[in-house]
């Protein structure tokens, strides 16, 4: 197994991944581990995670139009009003 060092990182990334790690009860080396897995693995050039959700949103979305999208913001605003 190959050992990689990653030099110059911002502390807050850092901070974020170790975030991460600790939410999916994993160590910060076996969350960062896991994520070059899976990115290693998808084709070069194919969707950020991000852009893939969106895309579902949209596809989701398009099953009903003919019914009004309610912002979510608004959504929540009312459910804290009450």
């Amino acid at each position: 197994m190959a050992n990689l060092t990653i030099r110059n990182l911002d502390d807050k990334v850092v901070e974020r991944l170790k975030k991460r790690a600790k939410d999916n009860g994993r160590s910060l080396e076996a969350e960062l581990r896991l994520l070059l897995s899976e990115e290693a693995q998808r084709p070069s050039g194919h969707p950020s995670r991000g852009a893939e959700l969106r895309a579902r949103a949209e596809r989701i979305a398009a099953m009903t139009p003919d019914v009004p999208q309610t912002d979510s913001v608004e959504l929540l605003r009312e459910d804290r009003d009450r």
